[in-house]
């Protein structure tokens, strides 16, 4: 007998065109059949379905979690994921299939849609949007379009005091479906709240509370846009952006369609709009969405599927191939993948993985998923454990499995707690899923699902207790009573409550009205306070998806959003690494004050990344070994700044390899200072004093100097330390930007320092000195200044003589100054008037002298000189005497304080 060809169709439409109600009847007229389904509540839903009109001996339900297979099962109800292969069931539908250009799951469904085949009827359900891909893919699909039952419309901005009765709210993070939550409670008596992450107990149990009529409304993440059917008229976005897992983007608009269309269900019509922080919505996008006309799908998620088990690295490098086919684009690397990559970077690991049968054990065990979303070194750790064990003894340890389980089975604690406890037992109930895991399947399969249901009904208590208070929800009902005390803030932060003005919102500190005082300014203070829960927490959520352009740091290490003070940054394990302290009303919880702190700390994390950039290569660089290496620490510890002075005999012992990696990252090795030339940038420098001065513990922190001065007053009350991290040297009456203080150290590279010299009029320019100005400076750098007169002269241009410097005198340590211009110290040619017009110069002399000691030289004031001739002391040796004979011969120590003196040795010998 001939078999009649399989018919491929794919059914397309918007939501509520009972694509899913025609799929079941479809499968129902054959002997065998699967469907799969986009999510874990979903599969349960059909299941529950199949179970009312065939009995509960013929329908299976496979999903990752959960597993019931009658002996006798024609019918499978399953999430996609968990779809059994090579079944040949006569029929096979796939259900939200444009979720194959969804960028996490989209590879799983794409490869569904061109493997998965019944063998007399398959059936594609979606959005019309998928029309000309499947085409394209699959040339043997034919096509039904189905129209939406009921018309949706587009309301506008509603306030969430004005919500009519049977509504749904969405946002999409938990954050903001509680705070919505908290808000609906005070306001209209409580709110039933649905997300995919709950249990499909502990979500069945709040939609019965809201289907029954306990509760008018509902909170919900985008888990109620993929097919859960409820009595909803209207639905209301309280943000138009989500996390997707990378970073923070707007929904498209047939996103927001396939949400917005659980609206009117069958022939009820339904409403949209938005509500809270979000905008209006435009009006091309308000008319796609009536409309139902979306831009087409042109690619589609891929991941090879077939893989190569021979090596690890086989393996790696077919999930890593490309598709050839221009409706395919490669997908990302799923968790999976990046569980596989982490676990082939371990000895132990591929040690173990050495044959097909065990690399494709481990691929297998980095399948499981990580549900818990805390670390992904701590999932893949559990990952290598379990493959540890299966590799081993062929099964999971049951003492380790039942340990771990025990310490989840724990139906206590608020709702975060018991959230948390509800993702890690779902890590252990997908293990005892497995088939030959565990020891004894059964046990565990019953126990991780009693242990789920235990803390299911403890999850929908507590979301009860917390979000639903039944008399107001009954009183509001039954006699339509004024609604509940509410606060309202404008965009000045001024809080109203009742229209009655209470205070001002200050980032997240309360200020009550001054006027109030007594028992007044105590209920007003208790009733604005409560009343600001759900504003607290929808400004931390508008304040963590704020962009780092809105915030701030201050000279005094505050931390700013806008115009406000949200708090301030504290020391942490070391300079580069600060702490925050937010500064958040103790009322307004926990969990706001930890948002806060996680956004601060994004925010300055990224500051110190981008303006230490150079710094921290430099520090990653694994290249740099050695004494290279030391310099480089002390370089970094020094936030990009440090004396010559204190590391010298480091620097002196380096060889020239050493020094060219420390230049390649911007090191430049100056005769007073080492740093790096783009950390005395005003950016880095502002930042590095705020860090500097957190560190040092410092009451009152200095400010940075303006930007583009070349020297500045010097500071009264300075702290030790401070001139090396604003990028300058004090000398004397002023300091000295250090970059400009090298291209001085050229220029006094060209004189006789001993013999004696006079400024030039490029030492003063690049100075932006006067001559009694730079005596004073040069006093300061240890020169001695003797003042004299003479008559004033014409000026005659002269050039200075060069002189070669060691490898350290170069160009890219020191910039060499300009061309010389005529300056006051040179002859000039007598005038003609009948008395002589004198002028001012200064003969220069290195003047060494002795430091009592060598610690501290970066932190201490350089001494001061100018007219009287007071130098610098030298640090350690004997005093030199200076005088016009000639330089030291070679087997005479030279003065380790004069930092031109091994230059001038060379010129003696000359």
């Amino acid at each position: 007998m001939s078999h009649l060809p399989s018919r491929i169709c794919a059914v397309l439409g918007p939501t509520n065109t009972g694509k899913t109600h025609y799929a079941l009847e479809r499968m129902l007229a054959h002997k065998t059949g699967v469907i799969g389904l986009p999510l874990r509540l979903l599969a349960r839903e059909i299941y529950d379905k199949l179970v009312a009109l065939r009995g509960p001996s013929v329908v299976a339900l496979i999903t990752g979690e959960e597993r019931i297979l009658p002996a006798r099962a024609q019918y499978w109800v399953c999430t996609v994921e968990a779809m059994p292969q090579g079944m040949n069931a006569d029929f096979v539908a796939i259900d939200e299939v444009q979720l194959c250009a969804d960028p996490e799951r989209g590879h799983v469904f794409t490869d569904r849609l061109l493997h998965m085949r019944g063998t007399h009827e398959t059936l594609f359900l979606g959005a019309e949007t998928m029309r000309s891909v499947i085409a394209q893919l699959v040339p043997k699909a034919e096509f039904i379009r189905r129209d939406r039952f009921s018309k949706l419309t587009y309301t506008g901005p509603k306030k969430t005091s004005r919500m009519p009765a049977r509504s749904a709210i969405v946002g999409f993070s938990v954050e903001n479906v509680y705070a919505i939550a908290e808000l609906l409670r005070r306001q209209k008596g409580g709110a039933a709240v649905v997300m995919g992450a709950l249990s499909p107990r502990t979500r069945n149990a709040q939609v019965d509370m809201y289907q029954n009529g306990d509760v008018e409304y509902l909170v919900a993440t985008d888990a109620i846009g993929m097919g859960l059917n409820l009595d909803v008229k209207h639905v209301a976005f309280s943000s138009l952006s989500k996390f997707d897992g990378r970073k923070m983007r707007r929904l498209m608009p047939n996103e927001l369609s396939q949400i917005a269309g659980r609206a009117g269900r069958h022939t009820n019509d339904g409403t949209f709009g938005v509500t809270g922080e979000a905008p209006p919505l435009e009006p091309e996008v308000v008319e796609a969405i009536e409309t139902h006309r979306f831009m087409p799908i042109k690619k589609l998620q891929w991941r090879n599927s077939r893989l190569e088990f021979g090596t690890v690295g086989a393996l790696l490098a077919s999930l890593g191939q490309s598709a050839n086919d221009p409706f395919l684009a490669r997908a990302r690397d799923a968790d999976d993948h990046r569980s596989l990559q982490a676990l082939s970077q371990i000895a132990d690991v591929t040690a173990r993985a050495t044959d097909p049968a065990s690399v494709r054990l481990l691929w297998e065990t980095c399948q499981i998923p990580d549900f818990r979303q805390v670390s992904g070194n701590e999932h893949n750790a559990i990952v290598q454990r379990i493959f540890e064990f299966l590799h081993e003894d062929g099964e999971i340890s049951h003492s380790w499995l039942q340990d771990r389980v025990s310490r989840i089975d724990k139906p206590q604690g608020d709702i975060d707690t018991l959230s948390k406890r509800l993702a890690f037992i779902r890590t252990w109930t997908y293990v005892a899923q497995r088939k030959g895991w565990v020891s004894d399947e059964s046990y565990w399969r019953g126990e991780t699902r009693a242990v789920e249901d235990r803390l299911s009904d403890a999850l929908h208590n507590a979301l009860t207790q917390r979000f639903v208070d039944r008399r107001t929800s009954m009183l509001m009902r039954r006699l339509k009573q004024k609604e509940s005390l509410v606060a309202d803030v404008n965009d000045k932060g001024e809080v109203t409550i009742e229209g009655q003005f209470a205070g001002k919102l200050t980032g997240f500190r309360f200020q009550m009205d001054p006027s109030a005082t007594g028992e007044e300014a105590k209920t007003l203070r208790s009733a604005a306070l409560q009343a600001l829960q759900p504003q607290f927490k929808l400004l931390a959520d508008r304040f963590y998806n704020a962009p780092d352009t809105e915030f701030d740091f201050t000279e005094q290490g505050g931390l700013m959003w806008g115009e406000f003070a949200v708090g301030k940054l504290v020391a942490g394990a070391d300079a580069m690494s600060p702490m925050v302290e937010p500064f958040v009303d103790m009322e307004a919880g926990e969990d706001v004050a930890e948002k806060v702190r996680r956004r601060l700390s994004h925010f300055i994390n990224r500051k110190i990344e981008a303006a230490f950039e150079p710094l921290i290569a430099m520090k990653n660089d694994e290249a740099i070994v050695g004494l290279a290496r030391g310099v480089a620490f002390r370089l970094i510890e020094s936030l990009g700044v440090i004396p010559r002075s204190v590391i010298a005999d480091d620097v002196k012992s380096l060889d020239q390899d050493a020094r060219s990696l420390l230049r390649k990252h911007g090191v430049r090795f100056g005769q007073f200072t080492i740093f790096q030339h783009l950390m005395l940038k005003p950016a880095p420098t502002r930042l590095r004093l705020v860090l500097w001065s957190l560190s040092e513990g410092l009451g009152e922190f200095p400010e940075a100097p303006p930007a583009g001065l070349v020297t500045i007053p010097a500071v009264v009350g300075a702290p030790n330390g401070y001139y090396p991290r604003a990028g300058y040297r004090l000398a004397g009456e002023r300091a000295i930007r250090i970059d400009m203080l090298e291209r001085l150290a050229d220029m006094l590279r060209a004189v006789d320092t001993r013999g004696g010299f006079e400024a030039t009029g490029d030492m003063l320019s690049i100075t932006g000195m006067t001559l009694e100005q730079f005596a004073d400076l040069m006093g300061g750098l240890g020169y001695a200044g003797e003042r004299g007169e003479r008559e004033k002269v014409k000026a005659v241009a002269e050039a200075a003589p060069v002189v070669e410097g060691n490898a350290e005198a170069k160009a890219e340590d020191a910039p060499v100054a300009d061309t010389a211009e005529a300056t006051p110290a040179e002859e000039a040619a007598p005038t003609e008037a009948a008395e002589a017009e004198m002028e001012v110069f200064y003969t220069f002399r290195w003047v060494p002298k002795k430091r009592p000691s060598d610690q501290g030289r970066n932190q201490r004031p350089a001494g001061k000189g100018g007219a009287k001739g007071k130098g610098k002391k030298p640090q350690g040796g004997k005093p030199k005497v200076h005088s016009s004979k000639p330089a030291p011969k070679k087997d005479k120590p030279i003065d380790p304080d004069n930092p031109f003196a091994a230059l001038m040795a060379l010129k003696g010998k000359s």
